[in-house]
């Protein structure tokens, strides 16, 4: 993990969009006036001709781009997450989820690490509503480099894909020989003392937690789940089998999201505790966003706290 390299993946996200319409002409992109913020603009300047400025009409934005997947576009429909997935709901699930439409739902700006914007403005729900939804594949990119092969991997999937992206600039964890495969997580590390499950920003936070353990000669192993469904059932397992704690941490309310994904595979297959970070059954506050984070005790500290009680 680079510390000094950081890029948030909103910017990742645009950029790679940029490119994903370079190469393929049915790329169309939608934004609820936002561009700025979602990075879309980047997409907007190369290709003026494919973009569309829905105005401040999430709903109507999310019916458009399902029109367009009708007639062979691959639209994406960008906003921020407590918009794009939360004023647009009605029309993710009856234009977008039930006929199966080959449409990709953007969120940027989720979580805690919205920060000064405040609770109206941190979504903790928005992997909660897209899991529950039929047909829908969704993303949770870490950083730069696993942020641009979401964007490429959504354009390939058949169907409705939500993709995670973070306002906050985040370290640079992996480089351009990893390969990614949907639906499978990659390990750090073979530590038995305890796997830390993670998501988005929240990897970066496992990963520094790991290396602040081993100086106490205290071994664990992060994973990092890029994709919450499907989910890496096999992977889950086999920690579970072989480490003697298990933590999921998440910038998203402990229900609905990664933990409880995780929760559901042990349950049913291997039942054994799994200790979930995260937001517990309240909204967000405002504040600078590691000061959230720390007064909802996502940080590195919290998790070795956890794995050494």
């Amino acid at each position: 993990m680079d510390k000094e390299k950081r890029i948030a993946t909103r910017a990742s996200f645009g950029e790679a969009l940029k490119e994903l319409g370079d190469e393929n002409n049915k790329v169309v992109v939608l934004d609820a006036d936002l561009s700025g913020a979602t990075k879309t603009n980047t997409f907007a300047k190369a290709h003026p001709d494919r973009f569309f400025n829905m105005g401040i009409a999430e709903g109507n934005m999310i019916g458009v781009a399902s029109g367009m997947a009708s007639c062979g576009k691959i639209p994406f429909a960008a906003s921020f997450a407590v918009f794009s997935t939360g004023r647009g709901y009605d029309q993710l699930r009856a234009s977008v989820a039930y006929p199966n439409q080959n449409v990709k739902i953007v969120g940027t700006h989720y979580g805690l690490t919205v920060g000064e914007d405040g609770a109206t403005h941190q979504m903790l729900e928005d992997l909660s509503l897209t899991r529950g939804l039929p047909n829908f594949t969704v993303l949770a990119p870490s950083d730069d480099i696993s942020a641009k092969w979401a964007v490429k991997e959504a354009a390939k999937i058949k169907g409705p894909v939500y993709l995670r992206f973070c306002r906050l600039a985040t370290p640079v964890i992996y480089d351009e020989t990893q390969k990614f495969e949907l639906g499978k997580g990659i390990c750090f590390g073979d530590g038995k003392d305890g796997t830390v499950f993670a998501a988005g920003d929240m990897v970066c936070k496992a990963l520094e937690a790991q290396e602040m353990l081993e100086k106490e000669n205290i071994h664990i192993r992060v994973v990092d789940f890029h994709t919450i469904k499907p989910i890496d059932k096999e992977l889950v397992l086999k920690c579970a089998k072989e480490t003697e704690k298990l933590i999921s941490i998440e910038d998203h309310s402990v229900y609905g999201g990664l933990g409880d994904a995780i929760s559901d595979i042990l349950i049913s297959e291997y039942p054994k505790k799994l200790i979930k970070m995260g937001v517990r059954d309240e909204f967000g506050r405002s504040g600078k966003a590691e000061e959230v984070l720390k007064f909802y005790g996502l940080t590195p500290e919290k998790i070795v706290e956890n794995i050494k009680k």
